[in-house]
């Protein structure tokens, strides 16, 4: 996840035609790999995707309204879909990616992969 030396990750939060809520995400990274926290209020596990493509990791959620039987009388959150995604170091190992959501917070491993070594191909015919 490394674009700069500043903000190790690239971002997005719409598709161009659509906006989407942008949950706020912390990255912390080591040696070892990486960290990333999101708060997702509101979301349950069965209303998150995570996918991994191209290099993308890209996370989605859905947070519901409040019921129909019940009046707003006061809303400081949002509901609606979450989106983020993210450019991915080539470093990270994707098989070993990790996910938990733990009390609305979403938490994920993203570990770092061997090193490549320098190494002779032999060619065959």
């Amino acid at each position: 996840m490394n674009t700069s030396s500043e903000n190790p990750v690239s971002t997005g939060t719409s598709n161009g035609t659509e906006a989407f809520l942008c949950p706020p995400a912390t990255i912390t990274g080591s040696a070892a790999g990486y960290f990333l926290t999101m708060d997702m209020p509101g979301v349950h596990k069965g209303d998150l995707e995570i996918n991994l493509e191209n290099g993308e990791l890209t996370i989605l959620g859905r947070r519901s309204q409040w019921p129909a039987e019940s009046t707003l009388v006061y809303r400081e959150s949002a509901s609606g879909e979450y989106r983020r995604v993210f450019k991915l170091d080539p470093a990270i190992d994707a098989g070993k990616i990790v996910a938990r959501l733990d009390d609305g917070v979403l938490g994920l491993q993203l570990p770092k992969g061997e090193p490549s070594r320098p190494r002779r191909i032999d060619v065959t015919a």
